[in-house]
């Protein structure tokens, strides 16, 4: 997977992602791109959980230098890092509860259910919960969303990266839960009314979602 890792350079790893921390069960150090992958996807998962705090923001605003030659893929990690050296945390709480929260509900919902059929806490809520329970993840009694949020999706891809799963079963986790879905909710957030901030990130998860859908329909 050449191609995603140079377009991903060597910046997109969070804080508590750290490549040379990454191990997957059997011991193996996580290959170069692999480590890249679950830092985007880490990345999504902190910035569409909650708001993020200056820490975060400040280790994203290094994406700013990255060379913006190296395609869309760089080109929306240099946006974003800029947006998040520029853009103010009070006002990014504010999009955040513009977007996702509001008066009843925020400009988008979040969820698969809600992207597949309309609805909250559908059929694909309940494909999921049996997908989650097969792989062995239990629900935190404390988190009280359901698990289809995009942010708790991009965890568990990043936990199967980390784990070493394998390229199916990883591939068969995105293309049930996320494949469907996944590309449109970061074009609406992309062109959200109330973002400024998460308008990069959606062009950044509209990048990341192309080139891993690519990178997962190979047989590998």
């Amino acid at each position: 997977m050449a191609n995603q890792s140079e377009a991903m350079q060597s910046e997109l790893i969070a804080e508590d992602v750290q490549t040379n921390e990454l191990h997957a069960h059997n011991g193996s150090m996580l290959s170069e791109e692999q480590g890249y992958r679950a830092g985007a996807y880490g990345v999504l998962a902190a910035l569409l959980a909650r708001t993020p705090d200056q820490r975060v923001l400040e280790q994203i605003a290094g994406f700013s230098s990255i060379d913006q030659a190296g395609g869309e893929m760089a080109l929306s990690m240099s946006m974003l890092g800029l947006a998040a050296a520029t853009c103010r945390t009070e006002s990014i709480d504010d999009e955040f509860h513009d977007l996702f929260i509001g008066l009843g509900r925020g400009e988008l919902v979040p969820y698969g259910s809600w992207y597949l059929t309309g609805f909250l806490m559908e059929r694909p809520l309940g494909r999921l919960r049996d997908d989650l329970f097969a792989l062995g993840f239990q629900r935190d009694p404390d988190v009280h969303e359901p698990e289809d949020h995009m942010a708790a999706l991009c965890e568990v891809m990043q936990l199967l990266i980390l784990e070493g799963q394998s390229h199916e079963r990883q591939a068969h986790f995105f293309n049930t839960h996320m494949s469907g879905w996944a590309q449109r909710f970061f074009n609406d957030l992309s062109q959200a009314k109330s973002a400024v901030f998460y308008r990069a990130v959606g062009r950044f998860g509209i990048s990341f979602v192309e080139l891993e859908a690519r990178y997962l329909a190979m047989q590998v």
